[in-house]
């Protein structure tokens, strides 16, 4: 295991207070300037105080959405990227090693992952989850409509080539409609980038349960005339972490979608890590996590658990010919093609939404090699105990209420925590307060959320460097002492 800087666990660069002071005069200076008209000597100086204004996820006691830090390994991979200033997006072979690394470290985190490569030809790295459900989106749109033509007895009609309306028409379908749980709200972004619309997006959550399908429901949309569908699955909900399916719940959906030619996308941001754990420890994330390998796409982060630098996204799907059809780079005969041949290695141009980007696939196969499978079982390992800890100490805790619910005292089964730990103060005055008093207590930084039409805190372990016994102190330490303050200032 790497070790850990000093440096690596502070929050902020100075005390808390001197930060807020440096925050301020940095923006007052920023807006009041303007641009140098022969340049400046300067520079230097004036990076260096950016960054000593710009809050990071390096700290272990960053909780803030779901931002892991970066690996030393990864940042060292990243730098060099920066160095060689590569475009990586036409497979090369004979010139560069560049796609053959970036499918390496594919092939190399569905093994961690225990999904068969052989399934997912079509992989490729992405900004982040939300261009990776964009990804899957797309792919879904075409493939639906694709496979509504062949059951009307039409062959090759897709948005790809006719675009939305006029292949919806040839197919005789009114309609796409994507079905979910409490999805991200990047599902209905990617809705309306790909032109279906954030209308589309249906939730059919099982009333009884936090996030899981009411399968019921599934079945009536799915049966609903003139219309295909998309269902997507959420692999961690957001502010729960939770799942939205079980194994038998995802073979069930599967069977479902068959049916009706239904296209599965699993929005796996952060969830999917899951997968890697040993499941006589963590039997229901392991179970939550089961059946993924039935789906049709699976879009994920690298900056959030797999703890490399922000730009990294990833994608896979099952269906390679769909991906070269919607995102073909057609017409630029000096770019080269090297994908006709479906057991080589696709040009990154022709799978996915850009024509160039830097080469984002080596902080993570650096990573994945510094660690292997077992370091990466050892963080999340370290991630999902932490989490439970924390939760622990929340739910007995009269000032604090976990959620989703609390049961009581003790009660509550902590084997479903993932590595979010959601909650309110019970005092709904203090709880209107809570994270900007978490955050100013300079010792670790949280975001805010909503749950039941009610203010939230969220906590998000998501660092390779937390230690349970450390990080969950820090925690109990600022939310007990914030808890006593409010019950004294109520006497």
């Amino acid at each position: 295991m790497l070790s850990t800087s000093q440096s690596q666990l502070a929050l902020y660069p100075s005390s808390r207070e001197e930060y807020a002071r440096h925050i301020e005069q940095l923006k007052t200076q920023l807006l009041a300037s303007h641009l140098p008209i022969e340049g400046s000597k300067d520079t230097e100086l004036h990076l260096q105080a950016i960054s000593k204004a710009v809050i990071g996820a390096t700290a272990p006691s960053y909780f803030g959405f779901v931002t892991g830090g970066v690996t030393p390994v990864a940042a060292r991979a990243d730098n060099l990227v920066t160095q060689l200033d590569a475009n990586v997006q036409v497979h090369l072979p004979k010139y560069s090693i560049a796609t053959v690394v970036e499918d390496t470290a594919l092939r190399w985190l569905l093994e961690l992952l225990k999904l068969d490569e052989r399934d997912w030809k079509h992989r490729t790295f992405t900004t982040g989850a939300t261009a990776s459900n964009i990804l899957g989106l797309a792919c879904g749109r075409d493939f639906v409509v694709r496979e509504a033509g062949r059951r009307n007895g039409l062959e090759d009609v897709s948005v790809a080539e006719f675009g939305l309306s006029d292949a919806l028409k040839l197919v005789g379908i009114e309609g796409i409609q994507i079905l979910t749980t409490m999805p991200h709200s990047s599902i209905r972004k990617a809705s309306s980038v790909v032109g279906l619309g954030r209308n589309s997006v249906i939730d059919v959550t099982d009333p009884s349960t936090p996030l899981l399908f009411d399968l019921e429901a599934l079945k009536k949309h799915l049966n609903k005339p003139k219309t295909v569908s998309i269902v997507a699955v959420s692999c961690g909900e957001v502010n729960t972490g939770q799942f939205a399916t079980t194994r038998n719940y995802m073979h069930e959906i599967r069977k479902l979608c068959d049916d009706h030619g239904a296209w599965i996308h699993v929005d796996a941001a952060f969830g999917i890590l899951a997968r890697c754990l040993p499941a006589e420890k963590f039997p229901l994330l392991v179970d939550g996590t089961a059946g993924i390998e039935l789906a049709d796409s699976i879009a994920s982060d690298g900056h959030k658990l797999f703890n490399v630098p922000y730009d990294c996204g990833i994608f896979w799907s099952k269906h390679r010919d769909v991906a070269e059809s919607v995102f073909q780079n057609a017409g630029a005969a000096y770019l080269g093609s090297a994908y006709s041949d479906p057991n080589t290695i696709a040009s990154p141009l022709n799978i996915g939404i850009e024509n160039s980007r830097r080469f984002r696939a080596l902080p993570m196969y650096a990573s994945l090699h510094a660690y292997g499978i077992q370091g990466y079982v050892d963080i999340i390992e370290r991630q999902v105990n932490t989490a439970r800890r924390v939760a622990s100490w929340v739910n007995e805790h009269e000032a604090y209420t976990l959620l989703p619910s609390k049961t009581g005292k003790g009660v509550k089964n902590m084997d479903n925590i993932y590595m979010i730990v959601l909650f309110r103060a019970s005092d709904s005055g203090l709880n209107d307060i809570l994270v900007d008093l978490i955050n100013e207590s300079g010792q670790m930084y949280v975001s805010g959320t909503a749950w039941d039409d009610q203010k939230a805190v969220r906590i998000a372990i998501s660092n390779w460097q937390v230690v349970p016994e450390r990080e969950a102190k820090v925690v109990e330490s600022v939310l007990e002492k914030i808890a006593n303050d409010w019950a004294e200032r109520l006497v």
